[in-house]
């Protein structure tokens, strides 16, 4: 049985063998159901944290009965509250239950391969062949489609948290912000958050919007782990809490000082890492809040990409396995590529993408297994409710304004820039509409209303029709 509030619980479909009592204890799990199980969960992790979430609850609570309904909701809701990409840190959260730390690592990882895996050869292809006549057109196809998927996103998340006139006002002044006035999303989050704390305490009615999932609606009232009498999760001491943060610190720093002592401050490959790890603390509210950040910076700050060029990596991370942050390997593939140095530009851009992954997905098995113990003491707190809920609208904005740059920079040939007084306007020219790109974004915003095919359907045809316009034009 599903509810409103968690779709992705499912009963199992039809033919579905679930066994009729959990797997017990967790060290007999054979390595070949743990591979078959996560293998699973990373090869089907497509359509976005909603569907990968529903991949994950199907095999690992009603397939394999490995975990009970409580805990995963308990899992989930505390994925909610961090930063970056929800469903990995969740697979990595429950790989850390079944079997600790290397389970943890081995679900995590497993889950970003495929998807690292197609983003690198596409951003090979784009790189390599970009002027091709179907490449570009592929591209392009893909780019118009995803100003629907984007626009899309504004109502999804708005529709979660824009429940009054503060939450309004707090999303519109965060689009006037980061669109006008060139703010940091990193200030934006900053301001919200604090907004957020102050308000909850005066008036929770109001902030404490964004909520957990209820695990008392949870179809079953087992809250079993696979193996729990065997593995201890931990207490949260001091000790173990400041032995995890110097481990991952030193995994996530490490290779950013390296860089730094052999290739020179200086390096593009120092920027990748620098840049990539103060977007990794960003994330809140999903991929799609710091995609206005990641950019805004990549083309205005450092060049590594042109303005359209974006769209057509979101477009890869739609139409990939895996969590949609990881676009910034298309990102970190792209400035290294252009400005390799000593090394060849395959070789730079391979390198770029790595260091990319690598800083954008530490910090998420980091704040797992940091923060895991301390999982009863943070869940439910008012105050941490209500600071996400205002994050949240704030994000309304900031996705407005990512979906307003796309569309200005993918439906017109020419648009300029215009700053007066601080503020920043941009002026497209009508003339040079493209028709193309606007016919190809309204029918998937047409598709996605009414139609039931997936976001990554819309976006595949989206890019075969954009192919085809290029031929035989």
């Amino acid at each position: 049985m599903s509810s409103p509030e968690q779709p992705w619980l499912q009963t199992g479909e039809a033919g579905v063998d679930i066994p009729s009592t959990p797997a017990f204890p967790g060290e007999e799990i054979s390595r070949s159901d743990w591979w078959s199980a996560w293998g699973t969960v990373a090869a089907n992790s497509f359509g976005g944290p909603a569907g990968q979430i529903a991949v994950m609850h199907d095999e690992i609570v009603v397939r394999r009965r490995w975990i009970g309904e409580q805990r995963f909701l308990h899992a989930l809701n505390y994925c909610m509250l961090l930063p970056g990409p929800e469903a990995q840190q969740l697979a990595t959260y429950l790989g850390w239950l079944l079997k600790g730390p290397r389970g943890g690592l081995f679900a995590g990882a497993l889950f970003i391969l495929p998807g690292f895996v197609s983003i690198m050869a596409l951003s090979i292809l784009f790189a390599a062949y970009g002027d091709v006549s179907w490449v570009s057109g592929m591209f392009f196809g893909i780019s118009a489609a995803v100003i629907a998927v984007v626009a899309n996103a504004v109502k999804r998340i708005g529709g979660r948290v824009i429940k009054n006139k503060v939450m309004l006002g707090v999303s519109l002044a965060a689009f006037i912000g980061i669109f006008f006035f060139e703010l940091p999303f990193p200030l934006i989050v900053a301001i919200a958050g604090a907004i957020g704390l102050i308000g909850g305490r005066t008036r929770p009615d109001i902030f404490n919007i964004v909520t957990g999932h209820d695990e008392s609606t949870a179809v079953d009232d087992d809250d079993v782990l696979v193996g729990d009498q065997h593995i201890s999760l931990g207490k949260p001491t001091l000790r173990r809490f400041v032995s995890v943060l110097t481990s991952g610190a030193a995994l996530w720093a490490g290779p950013v000082l390296l860089l730094v002592l052999f290739v020179g401050a200086d390096s593009v490959f120092v920027d990748v890492a620098t840049f990539f790890s103060s977007a990794a603390v960003l994330t809140f509210g999903g991929a799609y809040s710091v995609l206005a950040y990641i950019s805004q910076e990549s083309v205005s700050n450092y060049g590594w990409l042109e303005p359209g060029e974006m769209i057509s990596g979101l477009g890869m991370a739609e139409t990939t396995p895996g969590p949609l942050i990881q676009v910034v390997q298309f990102v970190g593939f792209m400035g290294p590529y252009r400005a390799p140095g000593s090394l060849s530009p395959l070789q730079a851009g391979i390198s770029g993408a790595v260091v990319a992954t690598w800083v954008t997905f530490v910090p998420s098995f980091l704040w797992i297994f940091l923060g895991a113990p301390f999982i009863e003491h943070l869940r439910g707190r008012p105050a941490l409710t209500s600071a996400l809920s205002t994050i949240t609208a704030a994000v309304v904005g900031v996705v407005l304004n990512l979906a307003i740059w796309f569309a200005l920079f993918t439906l017109f040939d020419a648009v300029q820039e215009h700053r007066k007084f601080g503020v920043l306007l941009y002026e497209p020219d009508l003339s040079s509409v493209n028709l193309l790109a606007l016919v190809i974004a309204t029918g998937a915003a047409i598709a996605i209303a009414k139609s039931r095919l997936s976001t990554l359907q819309i976006v595949i045809i989206a890019g075969i029709i954009g192919a085809i316009s290029h031929l035989v034009t």
